[in-house]
């Protein structure tokens, strides 16, 4: 049995559908949940922690039914929300030791775990000021350590790198790799940014309008395209100049992103030819690579709404 499961899950509004006969498991480790917004994300976490009900279907969490067991789900799972949700005239230290507590826990045993959940996500020093004098970097920190404080065996992350900047991403995506890999504890981690989930998810669920449009490891998505990504440089017309070089030689090629050629490989002696027509037309040769697919490349396919590819 999986970590999460849903059998036609469903959840209708008056003028919309939010989740569409959903069908996905969820195991161990780190599971991306990608879409654009308003494909579902937020919704289908709502009702994994029995906070919504669903219009049909079911699901479980854990084992648990969330249409029954919402209090003994809530109890084995962390959670931190997309908004932000802190009081601010409260220490981000009383914070997760009122959560301990919520969450079962003895003072004694709430007050040790913040401290070592505070010191995990790297607010040890910070955590007796106010958190309405908290950075947003600083604030997402202080949602994560409230939902590691009872030692959850699944942490359900919407959107945890939200109003973050480049630095404080990458931090918060360390964290998340550290939280499934080295604490053992199962992560579902939403996400509209493709990037990001490609980085830290071992297992990658898409959702577009509701519905499942794929779900696989993350390295399936990644496999090699059969194209070589060429990048030139010697003069202005570089890439059009080898393209045409390329085509005439018999082989099959278009331009890329910026001024990238994709060649299609038609043998082993392809990346001769490349480096070959480079030499003779008297340019750079900058980069030639493999390319693969990515995650954005299901969104292109089964056109899906606007997911930046970060």
């Amino acid at each position: 049995m999986g970590v999460i499961e849903t059998s036609g899950l469903t959840k209708q509004y008056p003028r919309v559908t939010a989740l569409d006969h959903l069908d996905v498991t969820v195991g161990e480790g780190v599971t991306g949940l990608v879409g654009a917004n308003g494909a579902g994300k937020s919704t289908l976490i709502k009702i994994l922690l029995g906070l919504v009900p669903a219009t049909s279907g079911s699901a479980t969490v854990l084992g648990h039914d969330v249409a029954t067991d919402g209090g003994r789900i809530r109890a084995l799972v962390g959670y931190m929300p997309e908004h932000d949700c802190l009081p601010a005239d409260v220490s981000a230290s009383d914070l997760v030791v009122h959560m301990g507590q919520m969450s079962g826990l003895p003072y004694a045993a709430a007050r040790e775990r913040a401290s070592d959940v505070l010191r995990h996500v790297g607010l040890a020093e910070e955590r007796y000021r106010p958190i309405g004098g908290y950075s947003t970097g600083m604030k997402q920190r202080a949602k994560l350590a409230q939902a590691l404080v009872h030692d959850p065996r699944l942490v359900l992350l919407d959107e945890p790198t939200n109003g973050l900047d480049p630095s404080s991403r990458d931090d918060m995506l360390a964290l998340v790799r550290r939280i499934g890999r080295e604490f053992g504890i199962a992560v579902l981690v939403t996400s509209h940014l493709l990037g990001e989930l490609e980085r830290v998810s071992d297992h990658v669920v898409v959702l577009d309008g509701g519905r499942l449009l794929r779900s696989s490891a993350t390295t399936d998505f990644l496999h090699a395209t059969g194209s070589l990504l060429i990048e030139v440089q010697g003069r202005p017309d570089a890439d059009r100049l080898l393209g045409q070089a390329l085509v005439d030689a018999g082989l099959v090629a278009r331009p890329a992103d910026g001024n990238l050629i994709e060649v299609e490989v038609r043998d082993e002696t392809t990346p001769d030819v490349v480096r070959d027509l480079t030499v003779d037309l008297g340019l750079g040769l900058v980069r030639m690579q493999e390319r693969h697919h990515r995650i954005e490349d299901v969104f292109r396919e089964g056109g899906a709404g606007s997911v930046q590819p970060v």
